[in-house]
């Protein structure tokens, strides 16, 4: 019985952690709204990033996973050389894809 506890307590404990954390090179990123493309802006690729939407049997936070979805974006438009980060769709089973553009702001 202790052991149910303890592991259900961890596991819970572990859920409201953020395991990513954005970089220095990312925070000048910003992500928009899904929809067309944003004008006068070039396309510089897409990127997709996954996280663990659940541990075990218990279902992570939907709105964590797509900050921590959104932060891993962010944190590889810099190596496409990337400002703007558009969403091609919603999260799926810890996986999004975003489209990569550099607006020059």
């Amino acid at each position: 019985m202790r052991l149910v506890l303890l592991a259900a307590a961890s596991t819970l404990l572990l859920s409201a952690c953020t395991w990513v954390h954005l970089a220095p090179s990312a925070k000048d990123v910003r992500v928009i709204a899904g929809g067309p493309a944003p004008a006068q802006c070039e396309k510089r690729g897409e990127v997709s990033v996954t996280v663990k939407d659940s541990v075990a049997f218990y279902e992570r936070n939907a709105l964590r996973v797509r900050d921590e979805l959104e932060t891993l974006a962010r944190n590889e438009a810099p190596g496409l050389q990337a400002d703007t980060l558009q969403p091609l769709g919603d999260p799926a089973n810890g996986e999004q894809r975003f489209a990569a553009y550099r607006c020059g702001r």
